[in-house]
Protein backbone atom coordinates (compact mmCIF):
# COMPACT_ATOMS: atom_id res chain seq x y z
CA UNK A 1 0.00 0.00 0.00
CA UNK A 2 0.94 3.31 -0.64
CA UNK A 3 2.09 5.51 1.69
CA UNK A 4 2.61 9.78 1.49
CA UNK A 5 6.23 10.50 2.10
CA UNK A 6 4.66 13.92 3.61
CA UNK A 7 2.13 13.23 5.69
CA UNK A 8 0.77 10.12 7.08
CA UNK A 9 -1.79 9.28 4.51
CA UNK A 10 -2.10 6.05 2.82
CA UNK A 11 -4.34 4.54 0.10
CA UNK A 12 -7.42 3.96 2.27
CA UNK A 13 -7.53 7.57 2.77
CA UNK A 14 -6.24 9.87 -0.22
CA UNK A 15 -5.39 9.71 -3.40
CA UNK A 16 -1.84 9.32 -3.82
CA UNK A 17 0.27 10.00 -7.00
CA UNK A 18 4.29 9.35 -7.77
CA UNK A 19 6.25 13.00 -8.03
CA UNK A 20 9.84 12.39 -8.98
CA UNK A 21 9.70 8.62 -7.58
CA UNK A 22 8.12 9.91 -4.20
CA UNK A 23 4.12 9.21 -3.65
CA UNK A 24 2.94 11.99 -2.68
CA UNK A 25 -1.16 12.61 -1.78
CA UNK A 26 -3.25 15.05 -3.51
CA UNK A 27 -3.75 17.13 -0.10
CA UNK A 28 0.17 17.68 0.26
CA UNK A 29 0.12 18.35 -3.57
CA UNK A 30 -1.98 21.19 -2.40
CA UNK A 31 0.03 22.78 -0.10
CA UNK A 32 3.14 22.35 -2.20
CA UNK A 33 1.57 24.56 -4.85
CA UNK A 34 -0.44 26.51 -2.00
CA UNK A 35 2.63 26.53 1.58
CA UNK A 36 0.99 28.73 4.25
CA UNK A 37 3.22 32.06 4.59
CA UNK A 38 3.75 30.95 8.42
CA UNK A 39 4.96 34.65 8.80
CA UNK A 40 2.09 36.43 7.64
CA UNK A 41 -0.24 34.47 9.39
CA UNK A 42 1.59 34.80 12.70
CA UNK A 43 1.62 38.66 12.23
CA UNK A 44 -1.97 38.67 11.60
CA UNK A 45 -2.83 36.92 14.18
CA UNK A 46 -0.60 39.30 16.52
CA UNK A 47 -2.33 42.75 15.18
CA UNK A 48 -5.39 40.94 15.89
CA UNK A 49 -5.38 39.89 19.09
CA UNK A 50 -4.36 43.59 20.18
CA UNK A 51 -7.90 44.86 18.99
CA UNK A 52 -9.03 42.07 21.34
CA UNK A 53 -10.53 44.16 24.76
CA UNK A 54 -13.18 41.47 25.64
CA UNK A 55 -13.66 38.20 24.21
CA UNK A 56 -15.11 34.50 25.47
CA UNK A 57 -12.42 31.51 25.23
CA UNK A 58 -14.32 28.42 24.17
CA UNK A 59 -13.12 26.41 27.24
CA UNK A 60 -13.13 22.65 26.99
CA UNK A 61 -10.90 21.73 29.63
CA UNK A 62 -8.58 20.21 27.11
CA UNK A 63 -4.91 20.83 26.39
CA UNK A 64 -5.37 22.85 23.16
CA UNK A 65 -8.14 25.03 25.14
CA UNK A 66 -5.99 25.28 28.11
CA UNK A 67 -3.00 26.75 26.13
CA UNK A 68 -5.06 29.15 24.79
CA UNK A 69 -6.76 30.50 27.90
CA UNK A 70 -3.15 30.73 29.09
CA UNK A 71 -1.98 33.20 26.17
CA UNK A 72 -5.12 34.73 25.76
CA UNK A 73 -4.90 36.08 30.06
CA UNK A 74 -0.91 36.41 30.66
CA UNK A 75 0.24 36.86 26.92
CA UNK A 76 -2.12 38.57 24.98
CA UNK A 77 -3.78 39.95 28.39
CA UNK A 78 -6.98 40.49 27.31
CA UNK A 79 -8.39 43.23 29.48
CA UNK A 80 -11.71 41.17 29.52
CA UNK A 81 -11.78 37.56 29.26
CA UNK A 82 -14.46 34.57 30.17
CA UNK A 83 -14.04 30.91 29.75
CA UNK A 84 -17.23 29.07 28.67
CA UNK A 85 -17.21 25.12 28.71
CA UNK A 86 -19.91 23.74 26.51
CA UNK A 87 -20.46 20.75 28.31
CA UNK A 88 -22.35 18.43 25.56
CA UNK A 89 -22.76 15.52 28.02
CA UNK A 90 -20.18 13.59 27.59
CA UNK A 91 -17.93 15.63 28.70
CA UNK A 92 -14.57 13.56 31.00
CA UNK A 93 -15.11 14.40 34.29
CA UNK A 94 -10.90 14.93 34.23
CA UNK A 95 -11.66 17.97 31.79
CA UNK A 96 -14.58 19.73 33.68
CA UNK A 97 -11.63 19.83 37.19
CA UNK A 98 -8.90 20.52 34.29
CA UNK A 99 -11.20 23.22 33.61
CA UNK A 100 -11.85 24.58 37.01
CA UNK A 101 -8.27 24.19 38.43
CA UNK A 102 -7.10 26.16 35.34
CA UNK A 103 -9.60 28.95 35.50
CA UNK A 104 -9.28 29.41 39.27
CA UNK A 105 -5.42 29.22 38.65
CA UNK A 106 -5.17 31.76 35.89
CA UNK A 107 -7.88 33.99 37.74
CA UNK A 108 -10.89 33.85 34.75
CA UNK A 109 -14.15 33.75 35.87
CA UNK A 110 -15.34 30.32 34.55
CA UNK A 111 -18.93 29.12 33.12
CA UNK A 112 -20.59 25.61 32.05
CA UNK A 113 -23.01 25.36 29.67
CA UNK A 114 -24.93 22.36 29.63
CA UNK A 115 -26.70 20.52 26.34
CA UNK A 116 -27.61 17.59 25.62
CA UNK A 117 -25.81 16.40 22.57
CA UNK A 118 -27.06 12.32 22.58
CA UNK A 119 -28.84 12.93 19.09
CA UNK A 120 -25.53 13.51 17.44
CA UNK A 121 -23.56 10.74 19.21
CA UNK A 122 -26.62 8.78 18.98
CA UNK A 123 -26.27 8.91 15.59
CA UNK A 124 -22.30 8.35 15.03
CA UNK A 125 -22.31 4.95 16.63
CA UNK A 126 -25.92 3.76 15.14
CA UNK A 127 -24.07 4.86 11.62
CA UNK A 128 -20.37 4.32 12.96
CA UNK A 129 -19.75 7.97 11.66
CA UNK A 130 -17.61 10.82 13.19
CA UNK A 131 -19.38 12.81 15.69
CA UNK A 132 -16.98 15.72 15.53
CA UNK A 133 -18.07 18.27 12.75
CA UNK A 134 -21.40 18.23 13.76
CA UNK A 135 -20.57 18.67 17.25
CA UNK A 136 -18.37 21.34 16.61
CA UNK A 137 -20.66 23.54 14.43
CA UNK A 138 -23.40 22.96 16.95
CA UNK A 139 -20.62 24.46 20.26
CA UNK A 140 -19.49 27.34 17.89
CA UNK A 141 -23.29 28.37 17.20
CA UNK A 142 -24.31 28.08 21.34
CA UNK A 143 -20.86 30.39 21.56
CA UNK A 144 -21.76 32.52 19.01
CA UNK A 145 -25.47 33.40 20.43
CA UNK A 146 -23.71 33.35 23.78
CA UNK A 147 -21.30 35.83 22.70
CA UNK A 148 -24.19 38.13 21.25
CA UNK A 149 -25.88 38.01 24.12
CA UNK A 150 -23.32 38.73 26.34
CA UNK A 151 -21.57 41.67 24.29
CA UNK A 152 -18.71 40.13 22.99
CA UNK A 153 -17.30 40.23 19.78
CA UNK A 154 -14.63 37.57 20.15
CA UNK A 155 -14.58 34.10 20.45
CA UNK A 156 -11.23 32.55 21.02
CA UNK A 157 -10.51 28.54 20.32
CA UNK A 158 -7.87 26.36 21.00
CA UNK A 159 -7.55 24.99 17.25
CA UNK A 160 -4.03 24.41 16.00
CA UNK A 161 -5.26 24.60 12.28
CA UNK A 162 -5.86 28.06 10.48
CA UNK A 163 -8.91 28.54 8.63
CA UNK A 164 -6.98 28.54 5.12
CA UNK A 165 -3.97 31.06 5.47
CA UNK A 166 -5.86 33.20 7.95
CA UNK A 167 -6.13 32.74 11.78
CA UNK A 168 -9.89 33.91 12.03
CA UNK A 169 -13.40 33.72 10.55
CA UNK A 170 -15.96 35.80 10.75
CA UNK A 171 -19.46 34.75 12.03
CA UNK A 172 -22.88 36.31 11.65
CA UNK A 173 -23.63 38.74 13.67
CA UNK A 174 -20.36 40.69 13.15
CA UNK A 175 -18.60 37.82 15.86
CA UNK A 176 -15.23 36.95 15.19
CA UNK A 177 -13.89 33.45 15.74
CA UNK A 178 -9.65 33.50 16.35
CA UNK A 179 -7.97 30.20 16.18
CA UNK A 180 -5.63 31.64 18.75
CA UNK A 181 -2.96 28.38 18.20
CA UNK A 182 -2.91 28.42 14.52
CA UNK A 183 0.71 27.07 13.62
CA UNK A 184 1.57 26.07 16.90
CA UNK A 185 3.48 22.45 16.89
CA UNK A 186 2.48 20.53 19.36
CA UNK A 187 5.78 20.44 21.48
CA UNK A 188 5.68 24.58 22.13
CA UNK A 189 1.56 23.68 23.66
CA UNK A 190 3.39 21.02 26.21
CA UNK A 191 6.25 23.39 26.91
CA UNK A 192 3.37 25.44 28.06
CA UNK A 193 1.14 22.90 30.10
CA UNK A 194 4.40 21.60 32.08
CA UNK A 195 3.82 25.36 34.18
CA UNK A 196 -0.06 24.87 34.61
CA UNK A 197 -1.80 22.59 36.63
CA UNK A 198 -3.27 20.58 34.00
CA UNK A 199 -3.28 17.27 34.83
CA UNK A 200 -3.32 14.77 31.39
CA UNK A 201 -6.33 12.44 31.46
CA UNK A 202 -5.51 9.25 29.86
CA UNK A 203 -8.74 8.95 27.13
CA UNK A 204 -8.90 7.40 23.66
CA UNK A 205 -8.24 9.04 20.45
CA UNK A 206 -7.11 12.43 19.83
CA UNK A 207 -8.96 14.42 22.78
CA UNK A 208 -8.42 15.22 26.32
CA UNK A 209 -11.59 16.33 27.42
CA UNK A 210 -14.42 13.89 25.52
CA UNK A 211 -15.43 10.44 26.35
CA UNK A 212 -17.93 9.87 22.93
CA UNK A 213 -14.94 10.18 20.94
CA UNK A 214 -13.17 6.96 21.79
CA UNK A 215 -16.38 4.89 21.37
CA UNK A 216 -17.09 6.37 18.20
CA UNK A 217 -13.46 6.20 16.60
CA UNK A 218 -13.82 1.97 17.26
CA UNK A 219 -16.84 2.16 15.76
CA UNK A 220 -15.81 3.67 12.58
CA UNK A 221 -13.08 1.32 12.31
CA UNK A 222 -15.35 -1.55 12.50
CA UNK A 223 -16.57 0.06 9.04
CA UNK A 224 -14.08 1.48 7.33
CA UNK A 225 -10.46 -0.02 8.88
CA UNK A 226 -9.17 3.44 9.52
CA UNK A 227 -10.20 6.70 11.92
CA UNK A 228 -12.17 9.64 10.56
CA UNK A 229 -9.24 11.98 12.37
CA UNK A 230 -6.77 10.52 9.75
CA UNK A 231 -7.21 13.56 7.85
CA UNK A 232 -6.82 16.71 9.90
CA UNK A 233 -3.91 14.78 11.69
CA UNK A 234 -1.85 13.74 8.76
CA UNK A 235 -2.87 18.01 8.05
CA UNK A 236 -0.79 18.28 11.51
CA UNK A 237 1.82 16.63 10.07
CA UNK A 238 1.82 17.90 6.92
CA UNK A 239 2.71 21.62 8.64
CA UNK A 240 4.78 20.41 11.15
CA UNK A 241 2.82 20.58 13.67
CA UNK A 242 2.84 16.80 15.18
CA UNK A 243 5.63 14.42 14.40
CA UNK A 244 4.71 11.58 12.23
CA UNK A 245 5.67 8.94 15.07
CA UNK A 246 2.74 9.99 17.26
CA UNK A 247 0.39 10.88 14.25
CA UNK A 248 0.27 7.07 13.45
CA UNK A 249 -0.06 6.12 16.85
CA UNK A 250 -3.11 8.81 17.23
CA UNK A 251 -4.55 7.14 13.78
CA UNK A 252 -4.28 3.51 15.22
CA UNK A 253 -7.35 0.68 15.72
CA UNK A 254 -8.22 2.27 19.44
CA UNK A 255 -8.35 0.33 22.51
CA UNK A 256 -11.38 1.61 24.07
CA UNK A 257 -11.93 1.05 28.12
CA UNK A 258 -14.47 -1.07 29.14
CA UNK A 259 -15.60 1.13 31.46
CA UNK A 260 -15.64 4.27 29.09
CA UNK A 261 -17.50 1.78 26.48
CA UNK A 262 -20.78 1.00 28.91
CA UNK A 263 -20.54 4.74 30.24
CA UNK A 264 -21.17 6.33 26.82
CA UNK A 265 -23.51 3.26 25.59
CA UNK A 266 -25.39 3.22 28.16
CA UNK A 267 -25.92 6.92 28.52
CA UNK A 268 -26.79 7.51 24.88
CA UNK A 269 -29.63 4.39 25.69
CA UNK A 270 -28.18 1.73 23.01
CA UNK A 271 -27.08 -2.02 23.08
CA UNK A 272 -23.32 -2.84 22.84
CA UNK A 273 -24.54 -5.51 20.61
CA UNK A 274 -24.14 -3.34 17.43
CA UNK A 275 -20.62 -3.45 18.25
CA UNK A 276 -20.95 -7.63 17.21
Amino acid sequence: MLKCSLCIHDERTAKIDILDGKPICRECQVYMRHPFNREAIRQELEDLMKKVDKAILAFSGGKDSTVALYLAKEVYKVPELEAVMIDHGLMAEEAIENAKRIAEHLNVPFRILRYDYSDIFREALLKAESPCRRCSKRTMERLRKYALKKGYRYIITGHELPFGHHPYRLMSGGVMQIRLLSLMPESERLEILKNLPFKLPELTGYTTNCLVLGPALERYWEKHGHSFEHRRIAALVRYGLLDREKAEREVAKPKVPEKQRKLVYSKLGLDMSILE
